[in-house]
């Protein structure tokens, strides 16, 4: 099976909500800011969209 990118990317968001729970989110724009500190804009925009697939499973889960 080949991980493209996107797959990547919701692979990230839910190993990090397995391992921090409900603290996910601030774990995340904790990394957020020592990356953007460090000045590695790169890294920022990789965890910016790992937050928003983060968001986007848990929006998913209330609707239901």
């Amino acid at each position: 099976m080949h991980v493209t990118p996107e797959r990547e990317l919701w692979a990230c968001a839910l190993l990090v909500e397995r391992q921090h729970g409900e603290a996910a989110p601030l774990w995340i724009a904790t990394r957020i800011g020592e990356l953007a500190l460090a000045g590695d804009m790169a890294g920022v925009e990789r965890w910016k969209a790992i937050a928003a697939k983060l968001d986007q499973c848990r929006a998913a889960r209330n609707v239901s």
